[in-house]
């Protein structure tokens, strides 16, 4: 080879040794550069034109030097291990000022706005359906409910854990397990506070996999169904109204109108019947799951109007708005642990919806001497209320086991005592049936029992003298059961009794 070959090998192979000699530097001597973590976004490296500044050495901005001391001054975990961001002090939930939120996942898909969740605690005073405490659907499916911080735990003091389930309005459909158990009473896990920002709200995620009316026993029955074709005594219409109280403003309803034998005769074409408006449509007619009898409406009235012993009337029954019943017949706030009153919101409802509706419907009377309302429980508190409050509309009153000692006694005599008013007229029949044993039966019951019969008559009283006094109330009857309980197979008995002095000939 000449020395011209060699000259010309030597300089086409320079560059590849140069090239070689300096990957052996770098690997013996790295650059002490620093990469940020992939994907960290534009915090303080600024995304990816930071990872180019700080690799050429040039950093990106203040927020990137200050970065870059921070990586530098950061513990790196030992070989194998993670690092781990430090953990500030666990707190109880309860004692955090600004509340929490609870999110509920229903897997079963059962809560509707006819049928919501509830949180039931010992807060709540373990209420299956405080209206306080109800959750609100969210549009990814889930119910939420924000609270605030329990009693007891302000000013940081440390108050009682709180303990708590989730049910739908009735402990018969309290939340289940995956096997269908109940579970044990919930409680919150400490917390780190120290990730809040202040005043945030933690959120506290749960899950419920079934509901108890999923249970064969206390799946409902057709009877709870409105839709559902039901087996009576008699003619029975449907009339379905939107409309409510209490939580069920939006909720559609669907009347049951009970009518006497020849309504649909041709002699009868235009003759008029006397009415009465029900409450707890659902029990009138048939029984189910919910209850241990029915009032059994149809085949009592039958048989008067058969017998001769009462003018053929109509029977309007009006379902109560299931969770939201007990807001809609509190006509005054007796029971502000479990319910806040929306009765006069919901006589409105009555009289603006579904007494028009039924007399434009139906050939029923609108004069109130022919016009009867009537209930059981808080169902006959908001009759009463209703008739008292709107005598043109409502003559007659059938009352049954009037809870008049459930919660606050003296707030249900502020209430008997405003029924009759100043210069007030009184509807003009009222009667009232009451139970000897309300309560249940055995000597430890025998005073609340005897405090609900002495509420009774200190109502009667009420608005006998007002009935004296202002020309109303002019016919008034109690019927007292010794031995009778709160439930429809005693309502069921004195039912009647109830129909002939109402509607008797």
């Amino acid at each position: 080879m000449t020395a011209k070959h060699w000259f010309l090998t030597l300089w086409l192979i320079a560059p590849l040794a140069a090239v070689a000699l300096l990957c052996v530097i770098i690997a013996l001597y790295p650059p002490k550069f620093f990469a940020p973590p992939v994907g960290a976004g534009a915090g303080y490296t600024g995304g990816a034109n930071a990872l180019g500044n700080i690799l050429s050495g040039r950093p990106a901005n203040a927020d990137a030097l200050k970065g870059l001391e921070s990586h530098k001054a950061a513990p790196q975990a030992p070989a194998g291990e993670v690092a781990v961001a430090p953990v500030g002090d666990l707190v109880e939930p309860e004692s955090l000022p600004q509340g929490m939120i609870f999110v509920v996942d229903d897997k079963a898909r059962l809560a509707t706005l006819a049928s919501p969740i509830y949180l039931a605690g010992n807060f709540t005073s373990w209420s299956a359906g405080n209206e306080k405490y109800k959750l609100t659907p969210q549009s990814d499916t889930k119910w939420r409910i924000e609270l605030p911080q329990p009693d007891g735990w302000q000013d940081g003091k440390t108050g009682t854990k709180i303990a708590f389930k989730f049910t739908r309005g009735d402990w018969k459909f309290e939340e289940l397990q995956a096997d269908m158990t109940p579970p044990g009473n919930r409680q919150l896990p400490k917390i780190d506070a120290s990730k809040l920002k202040p005043g945030e709200k933690p959120v506290f995620e749960f899950s419920v996999p079934h509901w108890g009316d999923e249970k064969p026993e206390n799946k409902k029955s057709t009877a709870d169904d409105s839709y559902a074709p039901k087996t009576v005594t008699g003619t029975l219409r449907r009339l379905q109204i939107t409309g409510g109280a209490g939580g069920a403003e939006g909720q559609t309803r669907e009347c049951l109108v009970w009518l006497p034998p020849g309504y649909d005769a041709p002699e009868n074409a235009v003759k008029k019947y006397p009415v009465i408006y029900m409450h707890d449509a659902q029990n009138l007619f048939a029984k189910h799951a919910g209850i241990g009898a029915e009032w059994g409406m149809d085949e009592t009235a039958t048989k008067l109007i058969a017998g001769g012993k009462v003018t053929p009337f109509v029977i309007v029954g009006i379902p109560h708005g299931g969770a939201a019943r007990m807001s809609e017949f509190l006509p005054t706030n007796a029971i502000p642990a479990m319910a806040k009153p929306a009765g006069e919101a919901f006589v409105g409802f009555l009289l603006r919806e579904i007494k028009p509706r039924v007399e434009r419907s139906f050939r029923v009377e609108t004069d109130p001497a022919k016009v009867a309302i009537g209930g059981s429980s808080l169902g006959a508190a908001i009759a009463v209320h209703a008739a008292c409050e709107h005598p043109d509309q409502f003559g007659m009153v059938l009352a049954e086991s009037l809870p008049l000692r459930t919660g606050n006694g003296e707030a249900w005599r502020g209430w008997m005592a405003g029924l009759k008013g100043s210069g007030k007229a009184l509807p003009h029949r009222l009667w009232f049936g009451i139970g000897g044993k309300e309560t249940g039966d055995g000597p430890a019951k025998a005073a609340a029992n005897k405090g609900y019969v002495d509420a009774v008559h200190e109502l009667m009283d009420t608005l006998g003298k007002s009935g004296k006094e202002l020309g109303g109330a002019d016919s008034m009857n109690l019927v007292t059961d010794d031995n009778a309980q709160h439930n429809e197979a005693a309502w069921a008995e004195r039912l009647p009794k109830a129909l002939e002095f109402l509607f008797g000939n």
